[in-house]
């Protein structure tokens, strides 16, 4: 399926404290029911207080690691926002943490594509990362942080490659199998 087909539907967690990313992301994810929050307190209270099918993050200004923390306690499916936390070290972390996905604010409209990436990803038994890895490849972040960016935890991102190496390489043998 493509497009925005598995998140008809969906209930999803939106925090961000500024109101005009909410407003843009509801808009964006209009075929979903989404659930908006500007603060911790308010995202944390609906957390324990309601299902969702995903979450979006940000990670400044609402404590997003806390609150991906909770998100992938009770297995929701979290993916990280960010404009001033698009570092190296802020990727490195919401992935070590749980993310499913990182996602600059530059990129906010394709937002549907990246969410809808991780459903696929899930119904078919795969890890959503690699949805994420393919949609946001590391020649993007090498634009924008240099060749070295994967320097500031390389035995994290060698063990990431290698996983994902190897789940393409038995991927392939079973589908040459049958």
């Amino acid at each position: 399926m493509s497009g925005p087909d598995l998140l008809e539907g969906k209930k999803i967690l939106i925090v961000d404290d500024e109101p005009d990313v909410l407003d843009v992301l509801e808009e964006l994810l209009s075929m979903c029911k989404t659930v908006r929050a500007t603060s911790y307190e308010e995202a944390k209270t609906l957390l324990e207080s309601q299902e969702f099918d995903l979450a979006v993050l940000d990670i400044m200004g609402v404590d997003g690691y806390g609150l991906l923390a909770m998100a992938t306690q009770k297995n929701i499916p979290t993916a990280m926002l960010t404009a001033h936390a698009f570092t190296p070290e802020h990727l490195t972390k919401s992935i070590k943490e749980g993310a499913v996905s990182y996602i600059p604010k530059e990129e906010i409209d394709r937002m549907a594509e990246f969410l809808n990436g991780i459903l696929k990803a899930e119904k078919e038994g795969r890890n959503p990362l690699e949805s994420w890895e393919r949609k946001l490849p590391s020649s993007y972040f090498e634009r924008r942080w240099g060749a070295a960016w994967q320097d500031v935890d390389k035995d994290f991102w060698d063990r990431f490659r290698a996983s994902f190496r190897a789940r393409k390489s038995a991927s392939e043998e079973q589908e040459a199998k049958g």
